[in-house]
């Protein structure tokens, strides 16, 4: 008796937290539910902020010059300056030591204060700040052109395999086979030892055109499973054509799991930027990356460790907030997994169970 009490409670309890889910989103549409999803996940809100911070600071930092157009920066160096080597304050005779303090004076420390060189200065006195400004844009734009490309590839691969399927399935899935077959680092070392010094933008497009092997994947799986949905068949009836039906019909309801990947990707994209220019295959001097600053310096880190330091912490900073972006993005397209009720549907439930029960 107790036992199917209990039943019946918890039956009561999911029925009313359902009702109450569907209140609140009775009359939105797709979009405002996923919307609305994304906006309570507070990583990725937290992240969104960080990244675009982070964006809006490096992007504007240094001068930049669009055919006869100079925009200016607000920082005061560029990665060409070669000011005097810092000597003052720099513990043990070390050059260049950073003027950045940020530990407040009741702790020990000289209170907040960026200086003249906040990042330190290389070996030749250049300002480290805007180097690692510089780098970070790199690393940003290669990410983002590398998530662009390998993403549109990706997309069309995927959603052909998966919906003509038969030998163009066969086919496409080989040549991805083939390919996923090869380690990523090994292509990448390839691409940039012989298009390294072509250019960013180069280099970015190339490692796209071998990184989107897991996109394709994940999409023929989706195209697969919605194909043979009831508004396909409903569609293909009603007299829809092929392209209508991928475009109208079954690239919509597969863009979550495009753009989830997608951002991850991204992420992948700046760590293998870090991993080849750190080997010596990717940014090419004079052009400079995070990660060809890791590399350059490395042999400073026991003397100089700031030279190592600020480049690595920036690496981790937008990985990372990508793959949170992609986490909070992967939480809202999904419809299936199962979400933990906010603090109101819970107090909404228990009220509704208790006036049952004292109904009864």
């Amino acid at each position: 008796m107790i036992r199917k009490r209990k039943k019946v409670e918890v039956a009561s309890t999911d029925s009313a937290e359902g009702a109450i889910a569907n209140k609140e989103t009775e009359g939105l549409s797709q979009g405002q539910i996923v919307t609305s999803r994304f906006l309570r996940h507070r990583g990725a809100m937290i992240s969104i902020m960080v990244l675009s911070a982070l964006i809006l600071i490096v992007f504007t930092a240094l001068d930049k010059k669009l055919g006869p157009i100079r925009i200016p920066g607000w920082w005061k160096y560029n990665t060409l300056d070669q000011p005097d080597l810092r000597v003052e304050g720099c513990p043990q005779g070390i050059l260049g030591c950073p003027t950045l303090h940020v530990v407040p004076g009741f702790l020990g420390g000289k209170n907040f204060g960026i200086g003249a060189h906040p990042f330190g200065q290389d070996d030749i006195g250049r300002d480290y700040f805007a180097l690692v400004m510089q780098g970070a844009q790199r690393s940003i734009l290669v990410m983002v052109v590398i998530g662009m490309v390998a993403g549109f590839i990706g997309t069309v691969v995927g959603a052909v395999s998966g919906f003509y399927r038969g030998w163009i399935d066969a086919v496409l899935m080989r040549f991805t086979d083939f390919i996923i077959t090869i380690p990523v680092i090994i292509i990448g070392s390839v691409i940039g030892f012989h298009f390294g010094n072509l250019g960013i933008l180069f280099l970015a497009l190339y490692l796209g055109l071998f990184t989107w092997t897991g996109l394709s994947r994940l999409v023929r799986g989706e195209f697969l499973t919605l194909r043979e949905r009831e508004f396909v068949d409903a569609a293909r009836v009603a007299g829809a054509s092929n392209r209508r039906i991928i475009f109208k019909h079954i690239l919509p309801n597969a863009v979550g799991v495009i753009i989830v990947s997608i951002t991850l990707t991204m992420s992948g994209a700046i760590l293998l930027e870090t991993a080849l220019s750190y080997l010596g295959f990717g940014v090419v001097a004079p052009d400079v990356s995070l990660g060809l600053l890791i590399s350059q310096y490395q042999d400073s880190f026991t003397t100089r460790p700031w030279l190592f330091w600020y480049p690595g912490i920036l690496i981790i900073i937008i990985a990372l907030s990508v793959n949170f972006i992609g986490d909070g993005l992967r939480d809202a397209f999904d419809p299936r997994q199962r979400r933990q009720m906010t603090k109101k549907v819970r107090q909404q439930s228990t009220t509704l169970l208790n006036r049952e029960a004292k109904s009864e």
